[in-house]
């Protein structure tokens, strides 16, 4: 029994929810329901690709069915939603569970559908993660229900494509990693088709079979010896041997059961001799004696006896080694499943000094990929000519964007180019993020469809994060808005005061949200509840490391003494400054170093 994934969802986002869930966010109900029915597709379809592998199907529904997913999330889900905390654990799990469950950039995914729907990036970010617990929650609650198995797991997928194919665009496709919508829909179907085939009847272990006797003209065949008591004496045997696999051998056995019918029915006297082969010479002749003059039992029963144990005999060195490649294959296939798949993304980032020497850092998931990219570094620029630090990482998924380093590489000779990369989202910095030079264009070129090619602008960063900030703080303030500290802490750490260089005075940019976060903080000590707060100072690692470390507590203070300015008691707050240390991100590149450069909301007790 299938169900339609689409349907459900809309069952469980009902209207009541989705009025929840755009006031939680401060959008129109009609907005919210527009995100969720971008976003959902775009999840479903990166569920099926992950899906249209044997391995990655195990993976799969081994997640769906991990204690992660709440597979009554469909019940609990007004419930969930009437709190903050309920809300920020909601929407972090899900993002979570769609990263694990499809490996997708949650990040690229909200781009696209914030610019497909209209909505702020960081509520899509947040309504995102709701629509992807959901989705998983359903998928939970009818394998649970039905008792289902990972064979099953195919074909349901596959039932969802006419629904995807309705909303899924290029540029959501593109977001999951997925190329064009028309592609994936076009190759899906096949794929599901064969993994389901390969997880309902997987592939017999091999073992090894007889030498073939040459045929034997039989003038005066004896009456036919029944394979059945011998047939199932050998099966019993297999089975007490190598019972955890009996699944492997099943269709095996019944082929050769089928094979010794005819035979012993057509030439039981060969079918002696192939048994008193595989024993001795010795037993071949007396087993060929008595199967020759096969008769009933009452006329030969010595023979017989003879007979059955030369049969046994023969049987006992193939079974032998087919049990020890059984146990081979039983290690390698538990190995197999024990090795979890790949999740985090790759990375690539580089930075060039103004002598044209790059410096890069990379994560990859194979020592094959770190030894591809050494080499073509080395090819490129000459030995001696690059710093690298390349790790390796079981955990990281296959890094795509090696296919197209031989077209990137001319960009690491570029004084004060920066490039990062993660997974597939590369992002321009520095020279190389400058327009005349035209490498935007020849990288989306060089990299296609699957890539999200952009370049930093850190007035677009600040107005994204305002947005986000703006929009999660309306749920701190209300009736059931919360003062637990977790929940203050994760909201005020959304804004971003992005300083000047070398400045300690607090941006316009910033004063408005700074306020806001007074009037939080001032609410939840008028209720008695009052929220202790380190603000905590962090810088980039440009400039001399002492200098950074007071400029970083300077603007600690600073932003304690707007925020006592603005009325939140002066106890409640410390400013603490750390300077370089704890980044968040790499140094190697504008975006990385602007969101290293920080102030941070810490909760004390």
């Amino acid at each position: 029994m299938s169900i339609n994934v689409f349907q459900l969802l809309e069952t469980v986002l009902s209207d009541d929810v989705v009025r929840t869930l755009a006031g939680r966010f401060g959008l129109a109900p009609d907005l919210a329901r527009k995100v969720a029915s971008a976003a959902a597709p775009a999840i479903v379809a990166a569920i099926m690709q992950r899906g249209s592998t044997a391995e990655g199907a195990r993976g799969l529904f081994s997640t769906i069915m991990s204690p992660d997913v709440n597979a009554q999330i469909g019940k609990q889900l007004p419930d969930l939603l009437a709190s903050t905390s309920g809300v920020s654990q909601l929407e972090t799990a899900g993002r979570e569970l769609i990263q694990k469950a499809a490996g997708v950039n949650v990040g690229a995914l909200a781009d696209a559908v914030a610019a497909q729907t209209g909505a702020a990036q960081s509520t899509v970010f947040s309504l995102t993660g709701v629509a992807g617990a959901a989705i998983l929650g359903i998928l939970k609650h009818h394998f649970t229900a039905s008792q289902g198995v990972v064979g099953q797991l195919p074909t349901l997928l596959g039932h969802q494509l006419s629904s995807v194919n309705a909303n899924l665009t290029d540029r959501l496709a593109q977001a999951v990693g997925l190329g064009s919508a028309a592609a994936f829909s076009d190759s899906i179907i096949a794929r599901l088709k064969d993994v389901s085939t390969h997880l309902s009847h997987p592939e017999p272990v091999v073992r090894p079979v007889p030498a073939a006797v040459p045929p034997q003209t039989v003038v005066h065949p004896a009456p036919p010896v029944k394979a059945a008591a011998r047939g199932h004496s050998w099966l019993w045997w297999l089975l007490a041997a190598i019972a955890v696999i009996i699944a492997f051998f099943a269709l095996r056995s019944c082929q050769r059961d089928n094979a010794e019918d005819t035979t012993q029915t057509g030439a039981s006297q060969a079918a002696s001799q192939a048994a008193s082969q595989a024993a001795s010479q010795a037993a071949s002749q007396a087993a060929s004696q008595a199967a020759s003059s096969v008769a009933p039992a009452a006329e030969a029963a010595s023979d017989a006896s003879g007979a059955v144990a030369a049969s046994q005999a023969s049987d006992a060195a193939p079974a032998a080694v087919a049990s020890d490649a059984a146990s081979a294959a039983e290690a390698a296939s538990a190995a197999s499943e024990a090795a979890p798949a790949p999740t985090n993304d790759s990375h690539f980032s580089v930075t060039v000094d103004k002598a044209g020497v790059p410096t890069i850092t990379a994560t990859v998931g194979t020592q094959e990929e770190k030894t591809q990219l050494i080499d073509a570094l080395t090819k490129q620029l000459g030995e001696g000519k690059f710093n690298a630090n390349v790790t390796v990482d079981a955990a990281t998924k296959p890094a795509a964007w090696l296919a197209h380093l031989d077209g990137l590489l001319p960009l690491l000779a570029l004084p004060g180019a920066e490039v990062k990369i993660d997974g597939s989202h590369v992002e321009l910095s520095g020279t190389a993020a400058d327009a005349k030079l035209g490498w935007l264009d020849k990288l989306k070129t060089l990299f296609g469809t699957g890539f999200d090619i952009g370049v930093f602008n850190v007035q677009k960063a600040v107005a994204d994060a305002t947005q986000s900030f703006r929009d999660a703080v309306k749920g701190l303030f209300g009736a059931d808005a919360s003062c637990a500290s977790a929940d203050i802490v994760k909201v005020l750490n959304l804004q971003v005061v992005n300083f000047a260089t070398g400045s300690t005075t607090i941006p316009a940019s910033a004063g408005e949200d700074l306020r806001q976060s007074a009037k939080v903080l001032k609410a939840c000590e008028k209720e008695g509840k009052p929220v202790k707060v380190e603000v905590a100072g962090y810088s980039d690692n440009a400039g001399n490391k002492a200098g950074n470390l007071a400029l970083s507590k300077r603007r600690a203070q600073a932003v304690r003494t707007y925020l006592v300015a603005q009325g939140v008691n002066g106890s409640t707050l410390t400013a603490e400054g750390y300077g370089e240390a704890h980044p968040i991100d790499s140094n190697d590149t504008e975006g990385g170093r602007f969101r290293n450069r920080r102030i941070e909301f810490v909760a004390q007790q």
